[in-house]
C-alpha cells in the first residue's frame, strides 16, 4: 500500500467547484481525497487485510472492459433487456482496473489498484439521489416524503387515478409502481426485475406483463421509476442536480473535481425556460455517475458520521437515519440504500451495515460497529461476500 502524505489545502473556487470560502479539507495536491496510513497497530492484522487485497485482485469481474457483450452494452445485458430497450442513451465509459481501499476511524488500512480511475458506478447513482431528496427537505422544497409527489411537480407524471397516489417514499423505497413512460423507456421494461438479496431469483422474466399493485405495496428495483424520481427533484431544485450535489455535499467533502453525472441524449427537459439535462439513476442505458474510489469513500465517511463533515452538518442525521431504516416491502432496502437485516444481502457483513451497490459489483460498505468505510470496484459478484468477509476478519478490535 503507497500513500502520500496529507496537506492542508483550500477548497477552490472555479467553474467546476463551488465551496465554503476559507474551509479546510485534507486532499492531496492533484485534488483528489487523501488520508493518513493507519499504524499497525491501529486495531488490524496487516496480512489478514494484505491477503484480502490480493483476493480482490484476483477476482476481478468478468465484465470487459470496454462494457460490451457482442455489441450489446452490458448495463442492460447482465439484467436481460429485450430489443429495443438494449441500447444505451447516454455515454458509455470503458472501465479501468479492479482497484478500492479500506478505511477506519478516518485512516487509510490498504488500497489496491487505480482509486483515482473515473468509472461508472450503475446503481450507486441512486443512493446520491437519496441524499439529494435529503437536500430538498432540509431546504423545504419538500415537507414531508409522505406526501404526494403531483402536490409539488405538475408536470403531468403524476395525474390519474393510480399515479396521483404516490408519494416521495414510494419513489424512494422502490415501491411507487409508477406507470408510464420516460426518456423513450415504459416503466413496464424493468417489471418482474430482480437485485439485491432476490437477484438469485434471475432475470429470466424480466419485462413481462403483471397486474399493478396499489403504490406502496409491492417492491421492484426498476430505472425508469427512479428516473422518474431524478426528474421529480429537477423540478423541485430548478438547476442541474450535479450542481446541487457539487455544492452542497461534493465539495464541501473535499472531493476531486474530476467526478461527472452524464444524462442520455433524450433527458433535456424544459424548466422554467431552461433547458436542462436530468440525469439518471444508474448507468443501465448509459449515462450515470462517473467517479473514483477516492471520492465514493468520501460519501461513505458522509453516512458513518450522520451527516457531520469538519464541523459541518450537511445532511440532517434525521435524514441518514431515515435513508437507512428498513422499508416494510422490503426489508434489506431502505430509501435508495441497501440494509443488512439477519445478514440476509452479505452474510459475512455485520447486520448493521450499510451499502451502496452498482453493476459489476460497485460497492461502498459502511460498518458502522467497525467504524469501518470500504470502497470496492469490479470484483466479480460471485466473490463480493467472501471479500467482505476476508476484510472484516481483518478488523481485530
Amino acid at each position: 500500500m503507497m500513500a502520500l502524505q496529507p496537506q492542508n489545502i483550500l477548497v477552490w473556487h472555479g467553474t467546476s467547484r463551488t465551496g465554503v470560502k476559507g474551509s479546510i479539507v485534507t486532499a492531496e495536491i492533484d485534488g483528489f481525497p487523501q488520508w493518513p496510513n493507519a499504524a499497525p497497530n491501529d486495531g488490524y492484522d496487516a496480512k489478514t487485510l494484505a491477503d484480502a487485497v490480493s483476493f480482490a485482485e484476483a477476482h476481478e469481474t468478468v465484465w470487459p472492459r470496454d462494457m460490451y457483450i457482442d455489441g450489446i452494452f452490458v448495463g442492460s445485458a447482465h439484467v436481460n433487456d429485450k430489443p429495443p430497450y438494449n441500447q444505451p442513451m447516454g455515454p458509455v465509459v470503458s472501465r479501468g482496473g479492479a482497484n478500492g481501499l479500506v478505511l477506519r476511524g478516518g485512516k487509510l488500512l490498504a488500497e489496491w489498484g487505480n482509486t483515482r480511475q473515473n468509472d461508472m458506478t450503475f446503481s450507486i447513482a441512486k443512493s446520491y439521489l437519496a441524499v439529494l431528496t435529503g437536500i430538498a427537505v432540509s431546504q423545504g422544497l419538500i415537507g414531508s416524503i409522505d406526501e404526494r409527489v403531483g402536490d409539488r411537480v405538475k408536470d403531468g407524471g403524476f395525474e390519474g387515478p393510480h399515479n396521483s397516489q404516490i408519494t416521495w417514499r414510494h419513489l424512494l423505497e422502490q415501491t411507487s409502481e409508477w406507470h408510464g413512460e420516460l426518456f423513450e423507456r415504459p416503466d413496464s421494461v424493468d417489471w418482474n426485475r430482480y437485485a439485491g438479496a432476490d437477484a438469485s431469483t434471475g432475470n429470466d422474466k424480466k419485462g413481462t406483463e403483471r397486474t399493478l399493485g396499489t403504490p406502496g405495496t409491492h417492491f421492484e428495483y426498476n430505472d425508469v421509476r427512479v428516473n422518474r424520481l431524478s426528474l421529480s427533484l429537477l423540478r423541485l431544485f430548478k438547476e442541474p442536480l450535479p450542481e446541487v450535489l457539487d455544492r452542497h455535499i461534493m465539495t464541501p467533502l473535499g472531493c476531486s473535481p474530476t467526478w461527472k453525472w452524464n444524462g442520455y441524449e433524450t433527458s433535456w427537459v424544459d424548466v422554467d425556460g431552461k433547458r436542462i439535462q436530468s440525469v439518471p439513476g444508474g448507468g443501465h442505458w448509459g449515462g450515470g455517475l462517473v467517479i473514483s474510489a477516492r471520492d465514493q469513500a468520501r460519501l461513505g465517511e458522509l453516512i458513518l458520521n450522520r451527516g457531520h463533515w469538519q464541523g459541518q452538518q450537511l445532511l440532517p442525521e434525521s435524514w441518514v437515519d431515515a435513508m437507512l431504516t428498513s422499508s416494510k416491502a422490503q426489508p434489506t432496502y431502505g430509501l435508495l440504500w441497501w440494509l443488512n437485516p439477519g445478514k440476509a444481502l452479505y452474510p459475512s457483513a455485520s447486520e448493521s451495515s450499510v451499502f451502496a451497490l452498482g453493476g459489476g459489483s460497485n460497492i461502498i460498505w459502511i460498518d458502522h460497529e467497525k467504524d469501518l468505510v470500504v470502497v470496492i470496484r469490479w470484483v466479480e459478484k460471485a466473490f463480493a461476500d467472501e471479500l467482505i468477509g476476508r476484510i472484516a476478519r481483518a478488523i481485530t478490535d
